[in-house]
């Protein structure tokens, strides 16, 4: 599922709603009677569904997620199959040191779970989700991050040349000491 996707439900559900209850569906590692190699337990992740009376702290429902559960909350599972497929090809925000927490749950509330979807975002998108600055800063963040790479990338071939030349300065030597010893006869 891609971002507009994610947006159209969003926008189709906005009558459907129930705003009494709050949804999250979420990854749960959880044990199997499986036992590795070693001995220790195995353990799979198992989609989870949180859900909450809205204004209600204390009252939390946390079980396996269901078709009745999908098809209620559409909308939060649409959040959390985006999140895990942009997650697989980039970069989660928890690892972006320049967001704070509330601004990392804007984000994801707004259906952005990487660094790079929301260093993907248009202008005119990100200033309608109201996250400008933080695309910006994820921008400067990724830009810096290539030419990081592009550094490294550099590094590791200088050295793979000198051990290049190395080998090719022993082979010469050794042809010298060679031609020298063929004299010397």
């Amino acid at each position: 599922m891609d971002f507009a996707t994610y947006q159209n439900l969003i926008e189709q559900n906005k009558n459907h709603r129930n705003d009494s209850l709050a949804a999250r569906f979420y990854d749960r590692p959880v044990k199997t009677d499986r036992l590795d190699t070693n001995g220790l337990p195995v353990f799979k992740n198992v989609c989870y569904c949180e859900i909450r009376i809205r204004d209600n702290t204390t009252e939390v429902f946390d079980q396996p997620a269901t078709d009745e559960k999908i098809a209620r909350f559409p909308v939060e599972y649409a959040r959390y199959q985006l999140s895990r497929k942009q997650v697989e090809n980039g970069t989660p925000l928890e690892q972006f040191a320049f967001l704070t927490l509330s601004e990392i749950e804007t984000c994801k509330y707004r259906g952005i779970f990487t660094i790079e979807a929301l260093a993907d975002l248009s202008d005119v998108h990100a200033k309608d989700l109201g996250i400008e600055e933080e695309r910006i800063l994820a921008q400067r963040f990724l830009e810096g991050s290539r030419k990081v790479k592009q550094t490294l990338d550099i590094e590791k071939l200088e050295a793979e040349y000198k051990q290049k030349i190395a080998a090719l300065e022993a082979e010469i030597n050794a042809l010298k000491n060679l031609k020298s010893r063929r004299k010397k006869k």
